[in-house]
């Protein structure tokens, strides 16, 4: 008996199926992308270059060892009018770099405490939250420190009739004096005290840092608190009754049950507040505070590298963006729930 076994129909291949991979035409397109966009960057830069050469300039950043030859008032190194303009430029980071910790530690506060007002059920105490909440959010930043620099801490009684708040602090036209530690192996505290016209001991805040943390402050705790409360809202009010059942207090319920929980979904519009309040600081060229706008905008006047200045401010405040990013990011990802 003869087994008669039917013919096999050979497949060919297409040279070209490739192009109907879908992950290749994924990074195919984003090679193309690149590719557009280093072609354009190349246009940009050889065009600017022929334009400084047709002037007798050159790009480079030799002059940041040049002698500085100005003042600066508010700094928290050694500087003076002999040190280079990288030395200025150093001062001003860390002026917007203290701003700005020091305004994204107190706009987290408010936030969270305005945000768990705003859920009160005390009429009262949830109205206020409610107001400043949306006069926080409709009001131009630029107005609020315009506002707080000249209408308030300008306007306020010189040091002789200091306005003294409890605790220690006074409030003047020279800005906010209140007291503070030394770093001396006797470690204590200095408290405030009214010497002749001026006051001796403590740390007095200059009217411009304390309009500019105190605007940012509350400007983006605002925004905060809206996200507080929609974190808040987004648990199910079953884990507030299963934690009332079991015995937890009103702050134990909070504390250990819904703000953990809520973090889940605050963080990832938290980093973009975050980012803001980093990037808003540069504001502070407009009331006079010595930030890294401020005195980078002083270099360039007197040197005339306007595109090198530029470029630096642009990649600092990157570098301060990504690095509040990856920070904020490693948080989320210890917090998110992970699906098995």
């Amino acid at each position: 008996m003869t087994s008669h076994s039917s013919p096999t129909r050979s497949t060919r291949v297409s040279p070209f199926a490739f192009l109907r991979d879908e992950r290749f035409l994924q990074v195919l397109s984003q090679i193309i992308f690149f590719l557009i966009i280093g072609v354009i960057a190349y246009w940009f830069t050889q065009n600017m270059l022929a334009a400084l050469a047709r002037q007798g300039m050159q790009l480079g950043y030799g002059f940041l060892t040049e002698t500085a030859g100005f003042d600066i008032g508010e700094k928290m190194i050694e500087y003076s009018g002999e040190n280079n303009f990288a030395r200025a430029l150093q001062v001003g980071l860390l002026n917007t770099l203290l701003v700005c910790v020091w305004g994204l530690f107190f706009a987290t506060i408010i936030g969270l405490v305005v945000g768990v007002a705003r859920l009160s059920t005390n009429f009262i105490v949830s109205r206020i939250a409610w107001v400043f909440i949306e006069l926080m959010r409709n009001i131009p930043l630029l107005v609020l420190l315009v506002f707080l620099h000249g209408g308030i801490f300008l306007q306020l009684p010189r040091v002789r009739e200091a306005i003294a708040i409890p605790g220690s602090i006074y409030l003047s036209n020279r800005g906010l004096t209140i007291p503070w530690f030394t770093l001396t192996p006797a470690f204590s505290i200095q408290v405030p005290e009214l010497q002749g016209f001026n006051f001796s001991g403590g740390l007095t805040l200059s009217p411009e840092f304390s309009a500019l943390l105190i605007g940012l402050s509350i400007y983006t705790g605002g925004f905060i608190a809206e996200i507080v409360r929609a974190g808040i809202q987004a648990i199910s009010k079953g884990q507030t009754e299963a934690a009332r059942a079991l015995g937890f207090s009103w702050w134990q319920t909070l504390r250990l049950i819904i703000l953990p929980q809520a973090m889940r979904v605050i963080i990832p519009p938290l980093t973009s507040q975050y980012l803001n309040l980093t990037k808003n600081s540069s504001l502070a060229v407009a009331i006079g505070y010595p930030d890294l706008l401020s005195i980078s905008n002083t270099i360039s006047n007197q040197t005339g590298r306007s595109i090198e200045m530029i470029t630096i401010i642009m990649a600092i405040y990157l570098s301060l963006s990504l690095i509040t990013s990856a920070i904020l990011n490693w948080y989320n990802n210890k917090v998110r729930l992970v699906e098995r």
